[in-house]
């Protein structure tokens, strides 16, 4: 009698395999944490659109299209032969967007490379050696702190914008400025990495498992990128997420003052400088690539917002 009424009960009939399915690993659990976020899911999603209308717009329409000038056409409005408009030369500004997409992206990747790297590198030093070298390393990145970043930007841009020549890459011809706001943007924006960096593995060096790599004589080197470095990884992915879109603002600033990339290379950002005086006359000039920037800083950032609760090892949201 015991054992019909144990087998009826509702504990017994509960399926052997839900009571031991296997833990979730450390991708499972940040996946599902990512996948509750609906704006970072709603940002990844507008992030991937972002890049196939630039990169596989080029499939569809060509450079030289996209550069052809035709002074009757000139400031025409959006039509269902050019969707976007027509520029104060008469291009064509659906083609000039989808080229511009790419150097803007191109920019953002670029720049955060080299942010990456610098701040990864200074921030290691910093926090796993300590003492004079951590001193000196902060107080060189504290004084570049101190300087406006976009003040920066715009001095050495002026300065250096003009003196590289046009460069050709993969069949394109690209603007020299193009590299010098790469180089700027990816040297003055390092700083904030590198405390980060710095605070993670000043946090993770006195660990257990450290103290016994240095006891059986491991290398400073493989210490610090074969167990300190993938340990931080994931502040570090979010931040360089962010970088991207502040990369892209950043090189948006200086080319509407006219001091970033320069023509005959197109980015969203020099798109606006030459929409400035036809802001009423012409406003698709300065809506369309205005959006799409607007677009893709909104979609990384909110895209860094997930994966910063998805990967933060503290969270216990599943």
């Amino acid at each position: 009698m015991d054992s019909i009424s144990a087998q009826s009960s509702p504990i017994a009939k509960l399926i052997p395999d839900e009571l031991e399915a296997p833990p979730l690993t450390l991708r499972q659990l940040a996946w599902r944490r990512f996948r509750r976020h609906k704006l970072a899911v709603f940002g990844g999603i507008t992030l991937i659109l972002l890049v196939i209308y630039s990169f596989g717009g080029s499939l569809f329409v060509s450079e030289k299209y996209a550069n052809y000038t035709d002074t009757t056409i000139r400031l025409s409005a959006p039509s269902s032969e050019h969707p976007f408009g027509t520029d104060t030369v008469g291009r064509d500004c659906l083609a000039r967007t989808i080229y511009g997409g790419q150097i803007s992206i191109l920019i953002g990747l670029a720049a955060v490379t080299i942010e990456t790297l610098l701040g990864i590198l200074v921030g290691a030093l910093a926090g796993y050696y300590g003492g004079l070298i951590d001193n000196i390393l902060m107080r060189i990145t504290e004084a570049m702190l101190n300087i406006p970043e976009l003040f920066l930007l715009i001095v050495m841009a002026k300065n250096f914008g003009g003196k590289i020549p046009n460069i050709t890459f993969l069949g394109r011809e690209f603007s020299g400025s193009v590299i010098v706001i790469i180089v700027i943007i990816g040297l003055t924006s390092w700083m904030y990495l590198a405390r980060i960096v710095r605070a993670e593995f000043l946090s993770i060096t006195e660990n257990d498992f450290i103290l016994a790599a240095r006891a059986t004589g491991t290398s400073n080197f493989q210490i610090i990128f074969q167990h300190i470095l993938p340990n931080s990884i994931a502040p570090i992915v979010v931040s360089a997420t962010l970088g991207v879109a502040n990369a892209i603002l950043s090189e948006a600033y200086v080319s509407f003052l006219g001091l970033g990339v320069q023509p005959p290379t197109a980015t969203w950002g020099n798109m606006l400088d030459q929409a400035n005086n036809y802001l009423e006359s012409a406003p698709w000039l300065w809506f369309f690539p205005g959006s799409l920037i607007l677009l893709i800083v909104l979609s990384i950032n909110f895209l860094g917002d997930g994966l910063r609760d998805a990967l933060d090892p503290r969270s216990r949201a599943v």
